[in-house]
């Protein structure tokens, strides 16, 4: 989920105030006052700014939807080693690669920014790659590696995904108690879809379902 920087380190005159005045305006709905404060900041360098920028841009915020733009500033921002738009321009390029493969691989580069900037939801879509082999040689075994560091963070997608190679992956040991617990994890964490896999589960192996 991409969401608005509200939080800023002590700042000291007029450029802390105007970022934010900026956030107040943004957070009244006054887009297009908050963009062009963030905008006249991100051009002064300020990483935050350029985050807010992009993400302004592409969710459309008082104005119509711009990608190209939006991607302008996240990698600004990413090359500031801002992790989470590091991690917001990994997932335009992971969307992208459908009709681009080549995108998969400038995906793959920035999750591994962002992985290195802790971002818990870099791991799982960066292991996604690696399970699908979309701009990197499939691997089963690390995208495993990759699901259960995103899983240990608390990520719900990442267990859901662990759970999932536990019990039917392909050159994964399998462990239908291990895929138990991450299912439920996931599941009391919000991912409703793995309550199908459950029963899924629960049908197949039904020792590990009393509890």
């Amino acid at each position: 989920m991409k969401q608005l920087i509200i939080l800023v380190l002590v700042s000291i005159g007029l450029f802390g105030v105007d970022f934010n005045r900026a956030v107040e305006d943004y957070n009244k709905g006054a887009y297009i006052k908050a963009l062009d404060t963030f905008y006249a900041l991100a051009k002064e360098g300020n990483v935050k700014a350029q985050y807010n920028v992009a993400m302004i841009y592409e969710n459309g915020k008082g104005l119509k939807a711009n990608r190209k733009e939006a991607m302008y500033w996240y990698e600004k921002a990413a090359k500031q080693e801002n992790g989470e738009a590091q991690y917001n321009l990994a997932q335009i390029y992971h969307e992208s690669g459908m009709k681009n493969p080549h995108d998969y691989e400038k995906a793959k580069y920035w999750y591994e920014k962002a992985v290195k900037n802790n971002i818990k939801q870099a791991y799982n879509n960066l292991a996604a790659l690696y399970l699908d082999g979309k701009g990197v040689k499939e691997n089963e075994q690390k995208a495993f590696e990759l699901f259960q560091k995103a899983a240990t963070m608390g990520d719900a997608s990442a267990q859901f995904n662990v759970a999932m190679l536990y019990a039917w992956g392909k050159n994964i040991a399998h462990d239908k108690m291990k895929a138990y617990e991450n299912l439920k994890k996931a599941l009391n964490a919000g991912k409703s879809d793995a309550s199908e896999y459950l029963d899924k589960l629960c049908d197949e192996s039904a020792w590990v379902c009393k509890d």
